[in-house]
């Protein structure tokens, strides 16, 4: 039987030499683990309007979606995640920690600082080019 294949999507937001990463709850799959925000594509949904929802969901603002910088695949024990990186731009910017525990804007040197989720690590190794 093969796993399950889930569509993720998520944003790279820089600011001023900074990057927005979101930490996921205590009670979510992968607990305590940081990520680049976002979340799964519902069916029916395009990558935008899912990001800009789970956007809104998550830190309670509102992003303008812009081209698609990274695509990663990753395999966990039950399913594999599709996790498709796209570059975005805050409209609004007063940052809400709503469906995450918290929020940081970290400089690319800092990432090793956090522990982040497998699939967003391998991400952020693209992104740096390493």
């Amino acid at each position: 039987m093969s796993k399950r294949t889930i569509r993720v999507v998520a944003a790279v937001i820089e600011a001023d030499g900074r990057y927005l990463v979101t930490q996921r709850r205590a009670s979510a799959v992968l607990p305590d683990l940081w990520e680049f925000p976002g979340g799964k594509v519902e069916t029916g949904e395009t990558d935008m309007v899912a990001l800009g929802r789970e956007i809104a969901e998550r830190l309670g603002v509102h992003v303008q979606v812009g081209q698609m910088i990274s695509f990663v695949t990753h395999p966990y024990e039950h399913y594999t995640v599709d996790l498709y990186l796209y570059e975005c731009r805050l409209v609004t910017s007063e940052l809400q920690a709503r469906a995450v525990q918290a929020f940081r804007w970290i400089r690319s040197e800092e990432f090793d600082d956090y522990e982040f989720a497998p699939a967003d690590e391998a991400s952020m190794a693209q992104l740096l080019g390493e």
